[in-house]
């Protein structure tokens, strides 16, 4: 998941501490509501360290029903590329089958366009779902997904 819309409106902030504005504190419990609906229910949820990722993460996880302080946070995920978020995902416990991961474009959007042709662009707080016929993590890199998904608020 993409992270919510977030302000620019005080340029003094450092990147890493540029908090959601109105509309990404509208859209994000509206998308936790709907992926909510859907039954949406990921064993972990690993976010970027960035607070506008983490306040993404947080809100869409009291929509769904996760525990806020089981949100992992991963510094791999900010700043990233695609080969470094595919390898966060290759290296997940194998023991875990839904994951929710929150970051940043452009890698999002990358990433998830290298994982199916038919995403093209993740706008704030879209949710680009992947299914895979894996029995490991580390397959993701070498198959296809088995469905793709894509969900975004204005959809």
């Amino acid at each position: 998941m993409r992270h919510a819309k977030s302000s620019r409106d005080d340029p003094s902030l450092p990147d890493r501490e540029r908090p959601l504005d109105d509309r990404g504190h509208q859209d994000a419990p509206a998308m936790g509501k709907r992926l909510g609906k859907r039954g949406v229910k990921p064993e972990l949820i690993v976010s970027s360290p960035a607070l506008r990722a983490l306040t993404t993460a947080q809100l869409i996880a009291a929509e769904i029903g996760y525990p806020r302080e089981a949100i992992f946070v991963d510094e791999r995920l900010y700043a990233s590329s695609p080969d470094g978020l595919l390898a966060v995902i290759c290296a997940l416990d194998d023991t875990l089958e839904h994951v929710m991961l929150f970051g940043h474009n452009p890698e999002f959007t990358d990433l998830a366009h290298r994982l199916s042709n038919e995403i093209v662009d993740m706008p704030t707080c879209a949710v680009a779902e992947f299914r895979f016929d894996a029995k490991a993590w580390a397959d993701v890199r070498e198959i296809t997904p088995a469905k793709v998904k894509l969900d975004a608020p204005k959809k």
